[in-house]
């Protein structure tokens, strides 16, 4: 038997990356709910999703357009888009550039409770010398999941200000690092079928 003791990532100091979690959408799929606060294995989303970055992220923020002071209410930092019309995923990624403490985002939905809890360690071991990672899987890429360094802000304000809103639309230019998942841990809950 082998008696050799793996490091977890608790056991490690936290990376220099700001966690985001981006809750800013409007739950269309799920009836218009903010889904931070939808029940997964009797625990709201959003603790499943601080848990996922607790233990490498320097700080945690949440990107949130609702029930703020619930959000608040956690210890976090919580960020505004800057309109209040939901206009996707990288209006979040843009506040938490901006207000990050640090030069490196990891950002993530709230949706997707079995992310790996080592997923901030995988990121940061593939971004060589690249300024983003992406997540994918063999079927499609999951473009919320980024790891991102502030530098690029400028690139993503300017994207938005254009009125580009597709996440892989932004990224597409750029010089980027891939992390590839099974899809099996990058389930999104979406509507209420999805939370069995």
């Amino acid at each position: 038997m082998d008696h050799r003791e793996t490091v977890s990532s608790s056991a490690l100091p936290p990376l220099p990356i700001t966690g985001l979690i981006l809750a800013g959408g409007a739950g269309r799929r799920m009836g218009g709910v903010d889904k931070g606060w939808v029940l997964w294995r009797n625990a709201p989303l959003i603790t499943h999703a601080i848990q996922i970055l607790q233990a490498d992220s320097a700080e945690i923020l949440i990107s949130a357009n609702r029930q703020l002071e619930d959000y608040r209410a956690l210890g976090y930092p919580v960020i505004s888009d800057s309109c209040a019309t939901f206009e996707g995923p990288l209006m979040g990624l843009n506040a938490g550039l901006a207000a990050a403490g640090q030069d490196w985002v990891a950002s993530i939905p709230v949706d997707s409770p079995l992310l790996p809890h080592d997923l901030l360690r995988q990121m940061w071991q593939v971004k060589m010398d690249k300024d983003l990672v992406v997540v994918r899987s063999d079927q499609r890429w999951h473009a919320v999941l980024v790891l991102c360094h502030r530098r690029l802000l400028p690139h993503l304000q300017a994207y938005l200000d254009q009125g580009g809103r597709r996440v892989q639309d932004w990224f597409r230019d750029l010089d980027y690092a891939t992390l590839h998942l099974d899809e099996a841990v990058l389930h999104n809950c979406n509507a209420p079928e999805d939370l069995s």
